[in-house]
């Protein structure tokens, strides 16, 4: 099954609805076609709900995703100049207890950071300045 998502952007958001099951692969196409929305509205903050994803992947699953993940969207920054933020919104399995994947894209200079729910999420992008958050930093 391949992740379908919604796309709006609106007031400077970014939203984006994912359904359906997780794989490496798909997960990178749905990364890009997310990537390419971001950079069409030069959104600078982005709000991942992934809520309705399913899969449990393994923990080098979750590596590469965060490798390719911060890849890519260093290349958007370098074309484009802009910093996006991402907030995504996700339940275990699925979501890691350790974040992992989270980790990984930090560590290549990725604004981004996981949570159980939309309101942390939006509470985090709101308050989140345009420079490198820590990853702890909840």
């Amino acid at each position: 099954m391949s992740i379908l998502q919604e796309i709006h952007f609106e007031s400077g958001l970014l939203k984006v609805d994912a359904r359906g099951e997780f794989s490496l692969e798909e997960a990178q196409r749905a990364f890009l076609e997310m990537l390419g929305a971001v950079a069409q509205y030069k959104a600078k903050k982005v709000f991942f709900d992934g809520r309705k994803l399913k899969g449990k992947p393994e923990i080098w699953r979750r590596f590469y995703y965060g490798v390719f993940a911060a890849t890519e969207t260093t290349r958007l920054v370098d074309a484009h100049r802009a910093v996006p933020r991402f907030a995504y919104v996700v339940h275990p399995p699925l979501l890691d207890p350790q974040r992992f994947a989270e980790t990984v894209a930090v560590n290549r200079g990725m604004i981004v950071k996981a949570f159980e729910t939309p309101q942390e999420a939006f509470k985090w992008l709101e308050r989140t300045s345009a420079k490198k958050p820590d990853a702890a930093d909840a």
